[in-house]
This record gives C-alpha cells, sequence and structure tokens, in this order.
C-alpha cells in the first residue's frame, strides 16, 4: 500500500486522553493514511490514571511511534511531508509552548513544524475554567492560517448511548477537519428532531 497522507497524532497530558485512541481508530479506516503517534510523558502518566491502559494500546494503533524526547525523528522536520496533525486533548502548557515556539519536545517541535509549513493543526483543547493566560494563547493561535481550536465538546443532538460512542463522534469530527469524512459522524439536522 502506497501512503499517500501523513498524519501527526499528537497527545498530551490532558484530561480524555483516551480521546486520541479513539482518534487513530478513526484515522485507520481511511486507506493509505499513515499515522504518527507522540505521546509526552505526562499524557502517559494521564492514561494510567483515567483508564489504567498502558500506552501499547495507542502504539499498536499508530503505524509509526516516537518517543516525545527524539527530537531528530522525521516529524520534527519539514522536508518530512505530512497533511497535518491533531492534537487531542491538548493541555494548557501544549498550548502555550506551541503559541511561543518552545519546542522543548518532539510534539511541541512537530505542531511548531506544521505551522512553519502552513499545514493544519488542530488542537483539542482540555481544560476549565480558562484563564486569561489560556484564552490569550489560544487566540494566538486562532490566528495563525491553518490552525483550528476544536475543543472536544458534547454535542446532545448527536443522542449516542455511551462514553465511547461520544468519544467516537468527537474523534469523527476532529479528523474531518483534516479532509477525513466519515458518514457515521451525526451532523445537526433539525428535520430529525
Amino acid at each position: 500500500m502506497k501512503v499517500q497522507k501523513r498524519i501527526v497524532v499528537g497527545v498530551s497530558g490532558a484530561s480524555s486522553v483516551t480521546l486520541a485512541l479513539q482518534v487513530l481508530k478513526a484515522l485507520k479506516e481511511f486507506p493509505k493514511v499513515e499515522t504518527h503517534l507522540v505521546m509526552t510523558h505526562g499524557a502517559v502518566r494521564a492514561l494510567q490514571m483515567e483508564s489504567g491502559l498502558a500506552a501499547d494500546a495507542f502504539f499498536q494503533k499508530a503505524d509509526v511511534v516516537h518517543e516525545s524526547d527524539e527530537l531528530g525523528a522525521s516529524i520534527a522536520s519539514g522536508s518530512f511531508r505530512t497533511a497535518g496533525m491533531i492534537v487531542v486533548p491538548c493541555s494548557m502548557k501544549t498550548v502555550a509552548g506551541i503559541a511561543s515556539g518552545f519546542s522543548e519536545n518532539l510534539l511541541l517541535r512537530a505542531a511548531d513544524v506544521t505551522i512553519k509549513e502552513q499545514r493544519p493543526l488542530i488542537l483539542a483543547p482540555r481544560e476549565a475554567p480558562l484563564s486569561p493566560i489560556h484564552l490569550e494563547n489560544l487566540l494566538k493561535l486562532s490566528r495563525i492560517p491553518g490552525v483550528k481550536i476544536v475543543p472536544p465538546l458534547v454535542n446532545n443532538y448527536q443522542r449516542v448511548g455511551s462514553v465511547s460512542e461520544l468519544e467516537r463522534q468527537i474523534a469523527l469530527k476532529l479528523v474531518g477537519y483534516l479532509g477525513f469524512d466519515s458518514d457515521e459522524l451525526i451532523r445537526w439536522n433539525p428535520s430529525a428532531i
């Protein structure tokens, strides 16, 4: 299978790390997509605390796995062509690092490369309440061409029956911003109400 699109999936140490697993599963459904996963140390800790899962559950769903301190990895270079990046969940620490160009780990460097190469960057921030600092950083990023801020919000009109189904709907929405549309995504339809 010849790869047509490479997608970087970054996972930071915010709550709802399992959303990233749903994103990886969703991307697997599209042919000729190669996923590159990078998880911060905080993401691995949050995953264990929230779900009891090991990082191996994520590694099995990705085509290529990069260590967060591997700054010489392929995804750290603009010459390595990707079709974009999703950071899910995106902690406020990660938002601040991306907004300031502070590439202390591979996730931040890959996001920096995505911005400088003007490729799509989808950020799914997780925090509540948002402080003025958080809002300023998000606003700064939202003004950069190609960057989309997509909080993983609940849409009650989807009427899903479980947390897993809800996470799947959020994942499908996120990958849709990279051009991967799924017929399984439940969209707003006022005539269905």
